[in-house]
Parts: C-alpha cells; sequence; structure tokens
C-alpha cells in the first residue's frame, strides 16, 4: 500500500508541474470608467462582469477589450445538387 501512495503522490506532483500558464494565471481586473465611490487608493474595476473596488491589472477596460477590432469568419454555404423530376413523378429525391 506505501509504494503505490508514493506513486500516486509522485505521479500527482508531476502532473501539478505541466499545468499550462493560462491555468494558473491571475484573474484579469479591468479598470472601469465610471463615478469613483471607492475608498483612497482604489478605483471601480470590473472583474467579471462584476464591478467593485479594487487595482486594475490591466491597462485597458473591458469595453475595449471587447471592441479590440477581429476578422471576422464569414460561413458559405455549398449548394446542393438538385435532381430534376418531372411533376407527378414518385421516388425522386
Amino acid at each position: 500500500m506505501r509504494i503505490s501512495t508514493a506513486v500516486f503522490t509522485g505521479f500527482g506532483l508531476i502532473m501539478t508541474g505541466m499545468i499550462p500558464a493560462q491555468v494558473a494565471a491571475e484573474t484579469k481586473i479591468y479598470p472601469y470608467h465610471g463615478a469613483n465611490y471607492c475608498p483612497a487608493g482604489l478605483q471601480p474595476v470590473s472583474v467579471g462582469g462584476v464591478i467593485c473596488c479594487g487595482t486594475p491589472n490591466q491597462h485597458i477596460s473591458y469595453q475595449q477589450a471587447l471592441s479590440h477590432p477581429t476578422k471576422k469568419r464569414r460561413h458559405v454555404r455549398k449548394a446542393r445538387a438538385r435532381s430534376h423530376c418531372p411533376a407527378g413523378t414518385k421516388g425522386c429525391s
């Protein structure tokens, strides 16, 4: 039993070291440009859509980040091949 526990513990430590940087990154805190009713040293910030008091760690607001121009993908539908069926013919697909 002790050997398997040690193996699982070692495997867990190895897998913890392989966590991608984005998963381990800190939460993005955006400044919110509005009326400042926060205590001294703090300013309005937006964290996950909630506005509260704090110190931002991003240089642009959340609205500016969303309005960043990106290339929009266009979906092009392929034309279907239509079979010609005379009127009144059964089983034509």
